[in-house]
């Protein structure tokens, strides 16, 4: 059995309009809405599910978006910017045309650990960078939506290097290192670079320290956890004993149907999740009809129609 800790599974942050995400990560970043469901602790909010073409563990960023949240303000303690790989370095340079013709607020194209990145933010002020996989190496990455409106050679890939900003970095890179699996690779402008056993963009974390910046609040513009994968229940099962061993706060075991996990917290303002590859999002609806229609997990079904009373619908049937 392998234990170990593969790579990024998702990103699950927080939006002010789940219309408004549909349009931004389908027709601006080309990902495939896989998924349109509930959040399962708060059946009141969407959870969207956006990814490769087939739901490839490592390519999955999802979104909430709680009724009547406010605006979250980005700081320390709190994962503060997410990451997607692109193909190359000719990649940023199309997406940096791109983001000026639509006019997302985006950075200049800069190079960090060895391989060129290009910062930019939605209409909720998220984070995001975009990292070229030229130089990269270790996992593979997913493949681009064949209904995607970005050229296959210019696609996103997959989930890439995320930045998490702590004011207890010494204690965030003990978790990371001695408990979670990873290796110090580098610090770099007052970045510090961890990758989980050779896995490249697909498996990495850049650490910030703040003893400045106020606390994250949480609200839509910011992130809500960040997960990792493992290859199945068994591995997990390994993983909520040795977080428990190493006393950090955890759910412990829950079953979200599309994937089993827990949740941990390494450190104040932080959340983790650990995941399993499997089952998958295709297994209760074929690929044309995924994310076009209200998905329920078995166990909330017979509360679809008080579940819908309280959602507002919108259109996400593929054009």
């Amino acid at each position: 059995m392998n234990t170990n800790l593969i790579g990024l599974h998702h990103i699950t942050a927080v939006t002010s309009s789940a219309p408004k995400i549909f349009d931004f990560m389908t027709n601006i970043l080309g990902l495939h809405l896989i998924k349109k469901t509930v959040n399962q602790d708060d059946v009141r909010t969407y959870h969207l599910y956006f990814t490769d073409d087939l739901g490839t563990p490592g390519t999955d960023i999802t979104f909430f978006d709680f009724p009547n949240n406010p605006k979250g303000r980005q700081g320390t303690n709190g994962i503060t910017r997410i990451g997607f790989r692109v193909p190359s370095d000719e990649a940023l340079k199309w997406w940096q045309e791109r983001f000026d013709t639509l006019n997302i607020r985006h950075g200049n194209i800069e190079t960090l650990f060895g391989s060129q990145h290009l910062y930019f933010s939605d209409f909720d002020d998220q984070q995001y960078q975009l990292v070229s996989d030229e130089n990269n190496h270790g996992l593979g990455a997913g493949t681009p939506y064949r209904e995607s409106p970005i050229p296959t050679e210019y696609a996103i890939s997959g989930l890439g290097p995320t930045y998490i900003t702590v004011n207890y970095q010494d204690d965030l890179e003990h978790v990371l290192t001695e408990i979670m699996g990873f290796t110090k690779l580098d610090t770099e402008n007052g970045k510090t670079l961890f990758e989980l056993h050779d896995g490249g963009h697909g498996a990495q974390v850049i650490t910030e320290s703040s003893v400045i910046l106020p606390d994250q609040f949480q609200g839509y513009g910011t992130v809500h956890h960040l997960a990792f994968r493992v290859e199945d229940e068994s591995a997990l099962h390994y993983w909520i004993k040795r977080i428990k061993a190493a006393h950090l706060a955890q759910s412990g075991f829950i079953d979200r149907f599309y994937f089993k996990s827990e949740y941990f917290r390494p450190g104040r303002g932080v959340l983790f999740e650990i995941a399993t590859d499997g089952p998958g999002f295709l297994q209760d609806e074929t690929y044309d009809e995924a994310g076009i229609h209200l998905e329920l997990p078995p166990f909330l079904e017979d509360q679809r129609t008080e579940i819908e009373s309280h959602l507002v619908p919108f259109n996400t049937e593929k054009k």
